[in-house]
């Protein structure tokens, strides 16, 4: 019985996942997905409000982020595996934001991949498929 909850569990967390992928033009406020879409690469970025972008980017992370923990947990079922990645993730996002927030205010059009890759590991699930061999890796190693 465990093991058909933690199964579901992983599944539920996938489809979570792509839900908010397909879906992210509705849920969240992201006007560069459209800039990204067309010929970003000699246009100027669209005006935008930074505080809302921001905010949004924040809330995405943080529901992509809970799915991915929800996802290792269903895994590993490891505490420390968790708290490990909790820290990680809010490292990343302090690291991350900080930077895209200045990929923002700096940008050119000429070189839009520093921003456009920042943005990426922001907005998607990437973390954890690094970090789900990296766990697989991890427990092998200690055994």
């Amino acid at each position: 019985m465990h093991k058909v909850f933690y199964m579901l569990l992983a599944v539920l967390c996938l489809f979570g996942l792509l839900f908010i992928r397909f879906r992210e033009s509705v849920l969240f406020y992201d006007p560069l997905i459209d800039y990204f879409h067309g010929d970003y690469q000699n246009t100027p970025l669209p005006t935008f409000a930074k505080g809302k972008l921001m905010a949004h980017i924040l809330f995405r992370y943080l529901l992509n982020m809970l799915l991915s923990l929800g996802l290792l947990w269903a895994v590993f079922r490891d505490k420390g595996i968790i708290k490990f990645t909790i820290v990680f993730y809010a490292v990343v996002f302090i690291v991350l934001s900080i930077i895209y927030y200045i990929l923002l205010h700096h940008h050119t059009p000429s070189e839009y991949m520093g921003l456009f890759y920042v943005r990426r590991f922001l907005i998607q699930p990437l973390l954890v498929f690094l970090l789900l061999p990296a766990f697989f890796y991890y427990r092998k190693v200690n055994k």
